[in-house]
Formats: structure tokens, sequence, C-alpha cells
């Protein structure tokens, strides 16, 4: 528990105005963060407080939400997690009078309140203080939607240097950073941009991939929900290096909020001289739509995506061409996700060499990584690129719950592999989960404990992956379907000892036939498995034993 220290000065004056922040981004809503936001204002109503209410967006700590952050000049902040419509009144009062007597914080005491000025806003909970806040700084501090509060917090003072550079050089800066796009791949952002530039043509566009649809993957959206401006601001930096004046934000239907939040920043950077004709005085133009996706998980893939803004069904096509030469109708098309655009911005407020303090050697910066599944504190951490996975897993997750063992992560999502125990030192970073048989994806670590079976995991990503292929290439389109109608077997005790190579072969056959990353990287799941947990898979065939109890087969361990 962290200790939270009764106020040395007594009690708010009449003529103090506290301001109350609350987390209002999609996993606080989720919570109730909606009908706290409104007890709030019926509670400082009826007890008479000068507040300020300030929606907020997600910090990252999303297993406390909802979040009720109060301050008052002179004061570091009083934070409370897990907050209800009922505890308002017990919260507010505490916090007026200076006492912690009664305070509330139903599952985590995390409010801090010292007497003494210019301290840390609260003492930082485990999930934070492993942290390295940069893209994720201003993630439940500033309003969301208000550009004021951008700007006053550093925003688009990056963007002012760029104006003023050439856009050669703007590159060469990215470059220099070591920047690696951060939606999978790990492709250097510099050389994207810099093969577009080269690109001869008459139109270019830039677009923002904010189609983020691994499970358990939610960095992107508390990035563009929680800090929209920085995504624009990356998005614009990335027009004017490539010569772009067209830009698109292409969005999961299924984040409204996401949507909404880049729709209002956009409309408020236009009204600001950011967006439009002659950008602050530059002689750069530039204009931005958001546009929704159909919510396919194939959108995700560069030309699939490219097809769905053009109006055509989303299905990827052959590369090369790549879409730096041939992309959006034809023209040349720079495309980067959310948090590598969000990037962008850092990279010009902090300089090149700073940027690039931390990191692994091949990879610099940090990454916000998404914890969930079987561990305690679920939510995204920002730490850097090459941070081991049992930091993330367990001081910064608190790893799994008491009376369970670990048993594994999948990281990457549904293209990602299952690593087991002996991986929990291995370094988070491109190279490093590519040669244990995973990818870093988007971000997303979904942790695995004893009670959860293998052989059920891979048939839930390949159902998935199965539903979600466009049909376009048979490897993809029968090899999921194959492999799962095997996987659907060996879980209902029908398997055969031969079902397990028929695996591999299928498996080996889709990585190296499909045509794009979705077919490529959907037997991952399966081959990681079988390659870690064969025992398991056994047991289902053999033994007609389900170890984790899980599987129809027999719900009983063995």
């Amino acid at each position: 528990m962290i200790e939270v220290v009764k106020l040395d000065k007594g009690i708010v004056s009449d003529s103090e105005e506290i301001n109350v922040r609350i987390g209002m981004g999609t996993c606080g809503l989720a919570a109730g963060a909606d009908k706290v936001f409104e007890g709030l204002k019926e509670c400082v109503k009826k007890m008479g407080v000068k507040a300020k209410l300030l929606p907020v967006g997600c910090s990252g700590t999303c297993y406390l939400e909802p979040q009720v952050e109060l301050s008052r000049p002179g004061y570091p902040s009083a934070v409370y997690g897990n907050v209800n419509a009922a505890s308002l009144p017990s919260i507010l009062e505490s916090y007026i009078s200076g006492s912690v007597e009664g305070a509330v914080a139903i599952r985590e005491r995390i409010g801090v309140m010292k007497g003494e000025q210019n301290l840390p806003l609260f003492d930082e909970l485990d999930f934070n203080k492993h942290q390295v806040r940069r893209v994720t700084i201003n993630c439940g501090k500033i309003d969301p939607e208000s550009i004021d509060d951008y700007i006053a917090a550093g925003g688009f003072a990056g963007l002012r240097k760029v104006l003023n550079m050439k856009p050669e050089e703007v590159i060469d800066v990215v470059k220099a950073s070591g920047l690696r796009g951060r939606g999978g791949a790990g492709f250097p952002t510099y050389l994207k941009w810099l093969i577009c530039r080269q690109a001869v043509s008459d139109r270019k566009f830039v677009v923002c991939n904010a189609d983020e649809g691994d499970p358990g993957a939610f960095m992107n959206r508390m990035e563009a929900e929680s800090d929209p401006f920085r995504v624009v601001e990356g998005l614009i930096t990335a027009g004017y290096a490539i010569g772009a004046h067209e830009g698109f934000f292409f969005v999961r239907a299924e984040k409204p909020l996401m949507a909404s939040r880049l729709r209002k920043a956009v409309e408020e950077a236009k009204k600001r001289g950011f967006l439009g004709d002659n950008i602050l005085g530059s002689g750069f133009s530039f204009d931005v739509q958001v546009i929704l996706s159909a919510g396919a998980f194939v959108c995700g893939e560069e030309t699939a995506m490219i097809a769905a803004i053009e109006g055509r069904r989303a299905m990827p096509r052959q590369r090369p061409p790549f879409p730096a030469t041939k992309g959006l109708w034809d023209y040349p098309t720079n495309i980067n996700n959310v948090e590598t655009l969000a990037q962008v911005p850092v990279i010009f407020q902090l300089g090149p060499e700073k940027f690039a303090e931390v990191g692994s050697d091949r990879s610099k910066g940090t990454k916000v990584f998404c914890i969930a599944g079987k561990v305690r504190r679920t939510g995204a951490a920002e730490v850097p690129i090459g941070t081991p996975i049992r930091k993330l897993v367990f001081d910064v997750g608190g790893g799994v719950f008491e009376g369970r063992r670990f048993k594994a992560v999948q990281t990457g999502g549904p293209p990602g592999g299952c690593l087991p125990e002996k991986f929990l030192d291995l370094p988070l970073d491109y190279e490093s989960l590519q040669a244990a048989g995973s990818i870093m994806g988007s971000g997303g670590l979904i942790v695995l404990d004893d009670e959860v079976c293998v052989v059920d995991i891979a048939k839930y990503f390949l159902t998935f992956t199965s539903a979600e292929s466009c049909g376009k290439c048979a490897p993809c389109r029968v090899g999921t379907k194959a492999m799962l109608s095997i996987l659907t077997r060996i879980s209902e005790g029908k398997g055969e000892m031969g079902d397990l190579d028929k695996l591999r072969k299928l498996a080996e056959a889709m990585r190296d036939t499909s045509l794009c990353a979705l077919g490529q990287g959907a037997p991952n799941p399966v081959i990681t498995t079988l390659r870690y947990f064969e025992d398991e898979y056994v047991a289902h065939v053999r033994d007609k034993v389900c170890p984790a109890g899980v599987c129809p087969i027999e719900r009983k361990v063995k």
C-alpha cells in the first residue's frame, strides 16, 4: 500500500478551486466513468464545493479505472482508483478537510497528499515507476479535446521546428533518431519516408493506420483518444517530409471515441492554422480526413487498407510495387501507424540524440505495450525497447494471481507466438522475438497462467484468423480452416498422433505461400505451442486428457 499523508495546511478555503480530473477513455467509460462524472457534478453542487471538472483520457493504469485525481493550488494531487459514485462524498470530504480519514479507494490506495510543494504528483505505483513516459506523457493529464491544453504541454513545438527545415533535413533527423515503425515489422521510418519523398509524382498521400485490431492490444486507441493532437502533429510532419498535401486517418469503426477525438483534433488544428493552406505562414498546405474502416482485421495490412479507402473490398495485393511508390489511387503513399506518428513530435522536441538514449542497439526509443490476460494489473505501459518480458509481466503487471503459476506469454497478437517461462528474460525487441518464433506486433502481451490450455489458445487464435481471412489466397483461406479443424478434433479427444505432423506441414506451407502477413503469421500460435508445449498436445491425443481441464475432452486435471 502507498502511504497517504495528512495535509499540513488544513482545510480548503472557500475561495480555492479544486481541479478534478476524471479518466474518460474507453476503458474508464467501460468501468463507469460517465456515472462517476455525473455523480461528481451532483456531489460538488450539494456540498457547495468550488471545483472544476476536467475530463481526460486514459493514463494507462486501466486496472484502476474509474480514476479520479484531485488537486488544489500549492499541493500535489490525490489520486483515487476504482472509484464509484457512492464513494465520492467520502473522497471529497477527506480532501477538503485535509484528512485521509474516511477516504475511499476500493482496490488500492494510490493517492499521496503531502504539504510540501514541488513534489511529484503522487508516489509512483509499481505499474508506473518502471516506465519512461514520452508518447504517453500527456495521457490522463490533459483534456484530449483541448488544443490549448496540448499547446501548453509543448504541443506543436516540434512542428514549428520542422517547418523551418528542408524536408530532406527532417528525414535526416528521423534517421538519426533510429525510429522504427511501431506497427509490427519495425521497418526504419526514415527509409519509408525517403523512398516516398524520392518517388516522382504530382500527388502524394500520407495515411495513419489506426485500424488496430489485435485482441489484447489497445495502445493506439489509448494514444489517439488521450492525446490526439500529438498524432495529428506527427501526420503533418510526415506529409511535409515526403511532399504530400493530403492525409487520412484510417480508424477502426469499433473505436468511435478514437474517431470522434481525432475528428475534433483535426477541426481544432484547422481553426488554429496547423492544418489547411499556408500552415503557420510556411507556404506548406496540408489537409486531413478521418475515415472509418469496415472493421476487418485484414484492413490493417497496407494494401488492403488502400483498397478500403478507395472504396473497394479490403483485400491485399501482391507487392512490389510497394505503397511508397504506388499506393492510394496509384500515387506514392506513406503509411505509418498511430504510435509511429506519435513518436515523431518527441524526436523534434527532445532532439534525435536524446531520443536515442533509451532503447536497444538496433531499436531506439520507447514502445507502449499492452498487458492483458491472466495478470494482476492490466493496462498500457511505455518502456524502452529491449526491456525484458519479465519486467513487463511481473514488475509492471504484478505477475499472475495468487495461487496460480505463470505459464506463457503471447506477444504480437494473432500472428504472434506463445513463449514459455524460459523466455521471461528475453528482451522485447524485433530481432529477439523473431528468433524465439514470435513477433513484436503492435505491442500486445497476453499473459497465460497454468489454468490455460495451449491447445485451446491456439484454437482461439485460429478461430479469429480464419474468420478474418479475406479469402483471396488459397493458403490462408483453406489453411486456417484446415488447421482449425485439426485443433478442434484434438480438443475433443478425437485427434491422432499424425495430426501433429499435419499441423506442422500446414503451418509451414501457409507461412511460405500466403499473400499477406495475416496468412503468413496465422500459424505462429500453433507453431510455437507445438514447439514449446508438445507434451500438452500429446496428452490430448494419446491420453485423451486436457491437463488444464479446459477442453471438452475431459474436464479434469490429469
